[in-house]
């Protein structure tokens, strides 16, 4: 069996295992995935793509990864999992903290003021999901405008050279952007949930989850020993920039199941949304899509 290839997700528990010596402890060979292993994503864009030329998260997944557990937002390895792109990991998810974000000087102050206004996601990733989940309250539905302008260092390029009006952003690059003084209009938080291959080594998986479990409590404790990991996965051309006292905890791995009520609850509400083409009766259920340890 060869190495155990991690794919990190612009969080903080990979790099402090590893720095602590858990992945080692739980006796896993293995080995880091820059990038999470993701191949080329959506182009950068301000304006609007033709929809072939969009790719998110969800491609990604589809078209199989190169580490044997990488992380995206739990819609989206919720459908991959159900459409037979591999299983998802149900005793763990994350939850990412996230928010519409503007320029300091923007008009838009109230979620209202956002009607109309094009808002930067990524194309069936955790901003397109987790932006009409936050604006569905507070919005009519023909009142919410998406844009699907990259993924989230292409969404930071475009909120930074203020080619965009408003952009959802998560994790490292939502600190980021918040020391440079762009403001949050709404919060998005959302879940987040890993995917492994179908063969996948269960109990590989489950070593490496105890290790981050460890870290996790480090992290808890002391947070701000670690912010400056986050440095590891910013473009470098922003690295310079990046006062990470300022930053917070980010993403936190909770160790709960990703249960049967939420994996339906998901899905009905993405039909609800008519985010995919596909029909539900062409999806597996939830006993074919997870995997436990």
């Amino acid at each position: 069996m060869g190495k155990f290839l991690i794919g990190p997700h612009m969080r903080l528990q990979e790099w402090v295992a590893e720095e602590k010596g858990y992945f080692a402890d739980e006796g896993l060979d293995y080995e880091f995935v820059a990038k999470g292993g993701s191949k080329n994503l959506s182009v950068k864009s301000a304006v609007e793509l033709p929809r072939d030329q969009i790719r998110g998260a969800y491609q990604t997944i589809e078209e199989g990864r190169t580490c044997d557990v990488s992380s995206a937002c739990h819609w989206t390895v919720n459908m991959a999992a159900a459409a037979g792109h591999g299983k998802l990991w149900a005793d763990a998810y994350s939850v990412a903290a996230a928010g519409i974000y503007v320029p300091e000087d923007s008009p838009i102050r109230r979620p209202e003021d956002l009607a109309g206004v094009p808002i930067t996601v990524g194309y069936q990733s955790g901003s397109h999901y987790a932006t009409l989940q936050a604006l569905e309250s507070v919005l009519p539905r023909d009142q919410i405008k998406l844009h699907f302008g990259g993924m989230l260092m292409h969404r930071l390029d475009l909120l930074v050279d203020r080619q965009a009006p408003a952009a959802t952003m998560f994790n490292a690059p939502m600190y980021f952007a918040e020391q440079l003084g762009f403001r949050k209009v709404i919060d998005c938080t959302f879940m987040i949930a890993s995917v492994v291959p179908g063969d996948a080594a269960t109990e590989d998986i489950a070593r490496y989850f105890r290790a981050l479990q460890r870290a996790q409590q480090d992290i808890d404790l002391r947070f701000e020993r670690y912010t400056h990991y986050y440095k590891r996965e910013m473009p470098e051309k922003y690295r310079d920039r990046m006062d990470t006292r300022l930053y917070g905890p980010g993403e936190r791995l909770v160790f709960l199941p990703y249960t049967q009520q939420i994996f339906e609850e998901t899905q009905q509400w993405v039909n609800d949304w008519q985010i995919f083409d596909d029909k539900p009766e062409q999806r597996m259920g939830y006993g074919d899509s997870v995997l436990h340890a």
